[in-house]
This record gives structure tokens, sequence and C-alpha cells, in this order.
């Protein structure tokens, strides 16, 4: 079959994409087109297979097109009323025309209706309820299809489907009648007749060529903002709306194919709820003009399916019908959640991408149906690890959101947007440093929680995030020295006396421990002293915690320095922070968020990993590969080696405190002296007596302190004694 290239109809404007669907579902249902027709998108164009080419689909649509029953008694202005404009509505419920029979027949059973229920203005309350149902009991079947695609009624009341306002109206504007208008402007309804501008005005909507003069005046509604009229609209203050009669009556009849049905969601309690085809509540987030209010204002957003396949009418209503969007096993509820789903093999196959509209106020008090975002269907398997925090997340929405009562601290409600943008980023972009900002935004929305921590345990009742896999580790391991030296420390505990100290402990009120593998957390009601990271200078919030540590150290009285982690870092990073070559605001953003993950399952995973590294590091220290290993700073050094474990061959030295303060504020020289005294008294020689360091390299020395490193950094054969201490003559 010839394929012939829509140019009029794309996935944008939402007019332009819902006349796409209008073309393929007149043509394959009706007895004069073919119900074998197909089709599908490609370059942002509708391509078409029937048996028509362009000719003879025109010639179609302006001598065979039998325009669907869309009526709505229901409605003020609908023309079934005595002050309604029913002008065009008169002459086709009066007309001869063949190509309208089925219109009047629909005309005809809703005034019987009427007359039933003695209605002579338009209904409210149960009145309109009781109307409603009694058109859908009492309508010709060929009608029921714009009913369902205008209201459904359910358990919960009558609920009206977005696209198409309230029941076929939006505001003032009146869906039924204004169709009925385009209808009388390209047919007589009298006759039947193609007007005599109908074929130009076909041929501008169905292939985009030009029809200069011939758009008339007609409101156009949410569907195509553009063409809607209002203010900055033309050269002067205001410009009316410009339609083109045949987009709006294939629009119309596009919509009918999202017709909805009451259906049960198995994963809620309630009697059952409302699904629309590919529709879900508004997310104020991942477009450029995206803001919190949206949410509360707009209607909802509605991803429309971009499809590459020839597909019939047939696969087209399942589609429709099914609108499947389901993140880990349940419905879409929202528009991060859809884009979570599309990347996740959450949505029918076949669909090649989705055009995300949101119904919104744009407009004074009219809704838009505004393109947001173009979502392009890919796996993306880093999107699985949110299933960690997907629990978490949902009661901190809950308590968070926009239209959460009481409103929230705003630090919280800012973290939780952050969070759903970035979540909406790594959707698009399936990369390490995507999924890194997706932990950098967990940990602000956790710090945002500690800080607010009477809101958080009197109010809002949320726990603290824990338990992300280790699979985050290598998901979000970009290879940068900042993203390594958080995890050393973020992983880091010690044994002070009888219990364990965690390093997160430092960071927020928390009670932790381990039980089979696997770690806990909870809020402590009674917050200790332990909580001392402070905003600001990275360099001082580390000296805080490791000044604490050593306080602890001393009070439990432990034999050497009890600091470990499942991931030490490495000396060449260690001396990049030192010489402030890190990027210090991401250092403390990804500590924070790497504190989140489950480190008893990591040490569990990867337990002998460190030693098997130290089993095939090279051994003499004559080797060539000693040459390419990193030289940490002597004063490093000097100072690292009185913080360290006790083994089985070395005494651990005892822990000075006055050697890290000094080098905290900023006396690198005593430090240093202090230092070496210390080793020579611990029976070690080291090269040096004194360095001259001060300033900044003193105290970020002395921060350096916190991070974990290898045993064999800091063995016979490291980097640390080789360099720092004099080796015994072989």
């Amino acid at each position: 079959m010839p394929e012939l290239i829509l140019s009029g109809c794309a996935p944008i404007p939402l007019a332009h994409y819902l006349k796409a669907l209008g073309v393929l579902r007149l043509v394959a249902e009706s007895c004069h087109g073919d119900p074998d027709c197909t089709g599908y998108w490609r370059e942002d164009q509708l391509r078409m297979h029937s048996r028509f080419d362009a000719d003879e689909l025109v010639a179609f649509f302006t001598n065979d097109y039998e325009p669907s029953p869309i009526i709505a008694p229901w409605n003020g202005g609908s023309g079934f009323f005595p002050k309604d404009n029913d002008e065009a509505f008169s002459k086709i419920e009066k007309g001869l025309a063949v190509r309208l029979e089925r219109y009047r027949n629909g005309i005809a059973a809703a005034r019987r209706e009427l007359d039933r229920l003695n209605l002579k203005a338009k209904p409210d309350g149960e009145t309109k309820a009781l109307l409603l149902q009694s058109c859908r009991n009492a309508f010709p079947e060929d009608a029921l299809e714009w009913l369902d695609a205008a209201f459904v009624l359910g358990h919960g009341g009558t609920k009206y489907p977005p696209l198409l306002g309230t029941g076929g109206n939006d505001g003032r504007l009146e869906f039924t009648n204004n169709f009925m208008q385009r209808i009388a402007e390209v047919m007589d309804p009298k006759s039947g007749a193609a007007t005599g501008e109908s074929h130009r005005w076909l041929r501008a909507a169905l292939f985009g060529s030009t029809a200069p003069g011939l758009a008339t005046k007609a409101p156009i509604g949410q569907f195509f903002p553009g063409a809607a009229g209002g203010a900055n609209n033309t050269s002067g203050f205001d410009a009316p709306s410009a339609v083109n009669p045949w987009d709006f009556i294939l629009m119309i009849e596009g919509a009918l194919l999202f017709a909805v049905a009451t259906v049960k969601r198995l994963e809620t309690a309630g009697d059952g709820s409302l699904i629309y085809p590919f529709c879900v509540r508004q997310s104020g987030i991942g477009y450029p003009s995206a803001a919190s209010a949206d949410e509360s204002d707009a209607r909802c957003e509605m991803w429309m399916p971009i499809w590459e396949d020839p597909t019939t009418l047939a696969e087209l209503r399942s589609l429709f019908n099914e609108g499947r969007a389901q993140v880990r096993g349940r419905a879409a509820r929202n528009g991060v959640d859809f884009a979570q789903a599309v990347v996740t093999l959450g949505v029918d196959r076949g669909i090649m991408a989705f055009q995300r509209y949101g119904f919104q106020v744009r407009n004074g008090l009219a809704y838009f149906a505004t393109p947001l975002e173009r979502a392009v269907v890919r796996r993306n398997a880093r999107v699985d690890l949110l299933a960690d925090f997907e629990y978490w997340y949902d009661r901190l929405r809950q308590k968070a959101g926009p239209q959460a009562n009481p409103a929230p601290p705003a630090s919280v409600a800012r973290s939780l947007n952050l969070l759903e943008r970035r979540v909406v980023e790594l959707c698009r972009d399936d990369s390490p440093s995507s999924l890194q900002l997706i932990i950098t935004a967990l940990g602000a929305a956790e710090r945002s929680l500690a800080r607010s921590y009477k809101w958080t345990t009197e109010i809002a009742h949320l726990h603290p995030l824990h338990g992300l896999r280790p699979q985050w580790l290598d998901g979000a391991n970009n290879g940068t020295p900042e993203f390594r030296l958080a995890c050393s420390i973020a992983g880091m505990r010690g044994a002070y006396g009888k219990g364990t100290v965690f390093f997160r402990q430092h960071l927020e009120p928390l009670t932790m421990g381990a039980i089979k593998g696997r770690s806990w957390v909870n809020w402590d009601k009674t917050p200790s002293n332990d909580v001392v990271w402070q905003p600001g200078d990275i360099a001082d919030a580390l000296n805080a915690i490791l000044a604490r540590r050593v306080m602890r150290a001393e009070q439990a009285g432990v034999d050497g320095w009890p600091d470990w982690s499942p991931r030490p870092a490495k000396m060449e990073d260690i001396t990049a922070f030192i010489e402030g070559r890190t990027n210090d605001s991401l250092l403390a953003d990804l500590i924070w968020g790497l504190a989140l993950v489950d480190w008893e399952k990591v040490i569990q995973d990867n337990r002998y990993e460190a030693d098997k590294k130290i089993e095939s590091a090279p051994q003499k220290s004559n080797s060539e590969d000693d040459w390419c290993r990193p030289v940490p700073s002597s004063f490093y050094a000097l100072l690292r080696l009185c913080f360290r474990q006790s083994e089985q061959n070395h005494v651990a030295v005892p822990i000075l405190p006055r050697i890290l303060l000094l080098a905290m504020n900023g006396d690198g020289e005593g430090a240093s002296e202090l230092a070496a005294r210390r080793l020579r008294a611990s029976g070690e020689s080291p090269l040096i007596s004194s360095l001259p360091v001060c300033g900044d390299i003193a105290r970020r020395t002395a921060a350096a302190m916190l991070f974990p490193i290898s045993a064999f950094d800091m063995g016979e054969t490291g980097p640390l004694q080789k360099y720092i201490l004099r080796q015994p003559k072989s």
C-alpha cells in the first residue's frame, strides 16, 4: 500500500497529535475507508499506509466522512437549551444529509432523555448525574464511545477525563457545540456536500499546505495554545483565536480513542479508582518552566505514545485501553513515576517515545495542554536502584509535597524538589554522574530532615533513609577523587570500647547497629554529643569529627587508632585533598549521600578484597612499580604514623591529641616536632625533626587523618614508613 506523509499531523501541539489519531480511526472504521490501514511516526510526522493516495484521502473526508455524534445535553451552551447558540445545532438536527444521520439520531436520543427528566435548563448536582446515567443507558451504540471519553460513572460518582475538560467543556468553551459549528463549515447539513473551502482546509490540516486567510475566528481551547489567541499573539495588543475547522473536527474525533473504563487498581485498598490512558498526576519537575505551584493548579499530565512500527487501529485501541505505565510492579502515579516507567520496561513494547503534556493554568484561568518534554523509551538499569528508597520517598512526598498540610520546613520541600529533578535527569541520562547526583540529592534530603529534627520525628514521623545497596557504589563511580574519598569516610567505623562508633553518627542524631550482615538505623531519642558536623568549610567539619573521635578513643582507652573502612582512600586522592585540588562542596554532599549506603552489606560482599590487593601488591622495596606509586607529603606521613592501628610487629603509637590540635590551628611546624618526638619515643626513627608547614595545608592535613587508608599503605613496605622513617640496612 502507498505511504502517505501527513506533515500536518505531529506530536506537538496536542491538537495535531489527536488529529493524527482521528485520521487513523476514521479511515479504519468507515465503510468507505480502509480497515487495514496502518500508521506510525517518523521525523515527527505521521506516516500512513492505506489504499488511499493523497487525493483519495482528501476525497474520502470531504465526501464520505460521517461525523461521530458528539453531543453533551448536560452542558450549558451545548445547543439543547433556550439561551444557547443553536445555529449549527439546528442545521444539523433539521438537515437531510445522509452522512449526518447518526448525528441526528444522537440528538433525538438526547432530547428524549431531557423530556423524560423534564429538563429545560442546564442540570446540576444530582440531576446532572441522573442525566449522565440516562444518556449512558439510552444513547445509540455509536455514541457511547464519545460518552466514555467525556465522563466515567463509578462508585465514587462521576469523573471527567481531563483531556475533554469537565464532560466536554472547558470553562466557557463548550466542545460539542463548537464541533457542530465546524462541521457546518466544511459540509452542508442539508445535502452533505462539501463547502467551497473544505478541500483547502483539509489539505492544510493533513499535509501542512498553506491556506492563507482561511482560518476561522473560533476557539480551540487547551489543545493548541499557539492558536488560542490572546495577548502578545499578534503585532498588536491582542489577537483572536485562529482555527482550521478540520483541525478541530479531527482533533475531537481522535480524542475518542481515549475512552476510559472503571477498573480496580490491585495495589489499592479502596473499592476501585479511575484510570485514564497514560494520565498521571502533575509533577512540577523536568521542564524549563517547572514550579511546585503547577502541581496544585494543574489538572494532570498525559504522556502521549509515539510508535515507530506500522500499527492498525485494533492495536492502537489495545494500547490506549491498557495505557500501561508501571514502576516496579505498580501503576505510575505522577510524572516522576512515569519517567521511570519509560526507562524500566514499564510501558508497552513498540513505543519509541512519549510526548509529555501538562494541563496547566497558563492564560489567566484557562488551561493549556503544554508540551513539557520528549521522553525516549530505552532501558536504563541504573533507575532500578531507585527501588531502594521508594517507600521512604513516598512517605516524604506525602509529608513534604506541594499539597502537604501542614506545610513542611522550606529546606525539606526544596530537598524533595531537588531529588525529583535528579530522578528525572537520571531517566534521561544513564551515566555514573547522573546517579551520583541522585546520591547527593538523597544526602541533601537526609540533611534537611536531620536539621528539622522536631518536625521530622514528632509531626511527619519520617524515618532516616538507609539501606542503599552496594551496587550504588559501582553505578555512581565516575572515577573522581571526591567520590573515592567520600566512600572511604562514609563507610568508616571504629571499635571504641564495647561499642562501635559509625561515621554517620557524627552527621545526624542516630542509633546504629548491625544484625546478620545488615545494618540498621533509627533516630536517637536522646541525641548525643557525637553529632558535630558543621556546614561551611569541610576541613573544619572533618577536624571537628576527628577531635570527637580522638576524645572517644581516649575515653575508651583503645590501643592505637581504631578506625577503618571497607573502601580505604588512595594516597593520590588524599594528597589532592590536602593541596586543595578537590571540590570540597561536592565532597561534602557525597559524604552525606554515601553515608546512606548499607556499608555492612558492602563489608559482607567485599570483606577480603583489600587483603587480596595487599597479597598481590609488590613487596620488594626496589621494585620498579614503587617508582610509580604516589608519594604522600612528609607532613602527612609524619602525622599519620602517629595515628595507626596496632599490628603484630609493631606496638601502636599512643594517641597524643595535641599533635592534631596544633595542626588544626595551623601550627604545622609545632605539630611535626611533636609527632617526630612521639615516634622516637615509640622506637621509630623519623628522618626529619620538624617541617615548616602552616595555615590551610596544616589544617587540611589534620582533617586528612580522618580518611582511612589501606593496611598496605600503612605497613612496613608502604609509602608512609618507607619515605619518612629510617629503613634498616639490608
